[in-house]
């Protein structure tokens, strides 16, 4: 398995994995808004984003992370907003593999650290997070305005 940074020649690829993520959080399915998505976070360098390929040259996983800031901590702080593996290639260790990919991201931008947030219902999720090393933090509340 091979674990980089994605690049624009992967576009076409990753943008139908992040449809296929987009439809499992139960968006709609929409490849040519993601694609346009995708190529604008890459062209703007406005998010990281790293990608799992096989030895068959496919993209079967990606992490998305967002970069912000800790104003009492006075560091960058790196949000994992979306990590996706292709349904055929799960239970095989890639999104450790991605996780890893992100954490050396945090160490290399001397970070303070990275944060995501879940669905209750992702089970996948709720039970690989932690044994990746990520604690829920139980001492704060997560309030949420949306237009």
């Amino acid at each position: 398995m091979i674990y980089r940074k994605v690049t624009i020649e992967d576009l076409n690829s990753i943008s139908k994995l992040f449809n296929a993520y987009r439809v499992f959080y139960k968006k709609e399915n929409d490849v040519t808004a993601g694609k346009e998505f995708i190529s604008d976070r890459i062209i703007n360098n406005d998010s990281e984003i790293f990608i799992a390929e096989n030895s068959g040259n496919e993209i079967i996983g990606f992490v998305q992370l967002y970069s912000l800031f800790s104003s009492t901590r006075m560091k960058k702080l790196w949000l994992l907003n979306d990590l996706f593996v292709n349904p055929k290639h799960r239970g095989k260790g890639v999104s450790v593999g991605l996780i890893d990919k992100a954490k050396e991201l945090v160490i290399k931008t001397k970070a303070c650290g990275m944060f995501l947030e879940t669905e209750k219902t992702n089970i996948i999720g709720n039970n690989l997070y932690p044994k990746t090393g990520f604690k829920q933090n139980e001492g704060s509340n997560f309030y949420e305005w949306n237009q």
